[in-house]
């Protein structure tokens, strides 16, 4: 069958996508990506699958031309996606949320056409609650906890589809640090964070000596910043590497003891499957402020910690830091309990759902 993946934007929405086109070209189907113009250069992110360019609007750009212009890019977005849906004659298109999703998913509902949207946070993302009561399901990664659809039985719990690199590595061993080095990976999403180069080394600085020298850091900055810390860490005698971005970022989390992260759906679904403690900082100007319950699904699961932005000084880290490496054994003890929420079987269950929307009422 011809599947429609209506996808686009950061990683949090291609990642996912990416996982369920691989898994359905295998299966045999045609699959179809529309997306908005930045989709030109996604051959690569999905080979094998076919890219379809539609208009649509990007909601962050807040200039005045482009808040009069939104309007009419939506709409024709939403008329060429209808057309090109009606060509395409799919069995089922499937969203990811973000907004180059919002007029294909449109159309597709005033179409008719067998509908599900992904929602890697434990919130509905905007695009995806303009969708919500009029898709057929809801393929849903953390316990949703905000913003419900009318009927909550489209609600279907596969979890967030992930590269085949990160289930690989899924339950990988965890060492506890009882003596040797001590390794902490620090990393902020694809972009870095800065709040993480002004605030981590202060922190580490303030340990004491014999747990400073245990201290293996790999640490992921923006590149304007790489030389400042890279001095920073050098100064202080801690063994660190630095990069602006690390391609093995999976094989950077299992060689972790812990991890100081933001809360992405897609980073605390990664640390979940494969087993790895943290301390999630949640970006505090995300959109509904979508990254906390996202952190605390996994310290109620007994993964880690939540530390808001506003919290997160060198003093209040430390002390976090001198009292998870004092206790080796409740590192692992942690690291385990985030593999309770670990579905690494999530790109199987999102298949399997899209390939029975027809039976759906």
């Amino acid at each position: 069958m011809t599947i429609v993946l209506a996808a686009g934007g950061t990683g949090g929405h291609l990642f996912p996508a990416e996982a369920l086109a691989g898994e359905l070209l295998a299966r045999g189907h045609r699959i179809v990506v529309m997306t908005d113009k930045r989709g030109t250069g996604y051959g690569e992110v999905f080979p094998g699958a076919e890219i379809v360019i539609v208009p649509s609007a990007a909601f962050s750009d807040r200039s005045a031309l482009g808040l009069i212009a939104a309007p009419f890019e939506i709409l024709a977005g939403i008329v060429m996606s209808f057309v090109k849906l009606k060509a395409l004659k799919p069995r089922a298109v499937v969203g990811f949320g973000g907004y180059p999703s919002v007029p294909v998913m449109l159309a597709a509902c005033l179409a008719g056409l067998h509908t599900a949207i992904l929602s890697p946070d434990a919130l509905l993302g905007r695009a995806n609650r303009l969708l919500m009561n009029y898709v057929k399901a809801i393929a849903a990664n953390f316990k949703l906890v905000r913003f419900l659809p009318r009927n909550p039985a489209k609600i279907v719990y596969t979890g967030n589809p992930l590269r085949p690199e990160v289930i690989a590595l899924n339950a990988a061993p965890y060492e506890a640090p009882l003596t040797g080095p001590i390794r902490l990976l620090v990393f902020g999403g694809s972009q870095g964070a800065r709040v993480f180069s002004e605030r981590v080394p202060g922190a580490v600085d303030r340990l004491p000596q014999a747990l400073k020298a245990r201290l293996e850091i790999v640490q992921q900055c923006r590149p304007e910043d790489l030389e400042g810390v890279r001095r920073v860490w050098d100064r202080m005698k801690v063994k660190a590497e630095l990069a602006a971005f690390y391609k093995d970022m999976p094989q950077q989390i299992a060689k972790a003891h812990l991890v100081i992260a933001r809360a992405g759906a897609g980073t605390v679904s990664e640390l979940a499957c494969i087993g790895r403690p943290a301390i999630l900082v949640p970006l505090p100007h995300a959109l509904d402020d979508n990254q906390t319950p996202n952190a605390e699904a996994l310290v109620e699961a007994g993964g880690g910690w939540r530390l808001p932005q506003k919290e997160f000084t060198p003093e209040k880290l430390s002390d976090m830091l001198k009292a998870a490496f004092g206790d080796p054994q409740g590192l692992a003890k942690r690291a385990a309990a985030a593999l309770t929420l670990a579905k690494p079987d999530a790109t199987r269950k999102l298949a399997d759902l899209v390939e029975g929307l027809e039976g759906r009422s």
